[in-house]
């Protein structure tokens, strides 16, 4: 397990960069995700795959931290304002930001489908169990997510 939880961490950190948005909000929720996994080891199933169990960890860690946010109104790491300074063309990092941005205003339950299943490949089956929810409402949630991105990146006009 821990050397699949390892060979899994860059797929971690771009779904925590998915649904949190900040770089340091990122690392501190794959962190706090990979901790839980350790913690949890022995409710993970050997015969089944360990991505979805830990993408499901790592959306309920998420929700938690919504949810002491939206109670405390604090944030896991001050906003860094130089998160897009990088050696990639303009061009490259302004079509980045704006599917970023494009990314972050989906509902969040939009947003998390949209990630586990396009950005990190996981199967409809392995995306609904990581979420808890069932097929259907991942296929809906996944086609609505699709749609908004579309809308938003000019790319649903014809």
């Amino acid at each position: 397990m821990h050397e699949q939880l390892c060979e899994l961490l860059p797929r971690m950190r771009r779904f925590a960069r998915s649904i949190a948005g900040d770089p340091h909000d990122a690392d501190d929720l794959v962190q706090v995700a990979v901790e839980r996994a350790l913690a949890r080891a022995s409710q993970w199933r050997a015969d089944r795959e360990l991505a979805p169990w830990v993408f499901g960890i790592m959306k309920n860690a998420w929700v938690d931290e919504l949810r002491a946010r939206t109670r405390s109104r604090q944030l896991f790491a001050p906003e860094d304002e130089g998160g897009q300074v990088g050696t990639a063309p303009v061009e490259a990092r302004m079509v980045a930001m704006s599917v970023e941005a494009a990314l972050a205003a989906l509902p969040e339950e939009q947003r998390m489908a949209v990630a586990l299943v396009l950005i990190e490949g996981l199967s409809y089956r392995e995306a609904a169990d990581a979420l808890g929810i069932p097929i259907g409402t991942l296929t809906s949630r996944l086609a609505r997510g699709r749609e908004a991105l579309q809308r938003m990146l000019g790319e649903g006009d014809g």
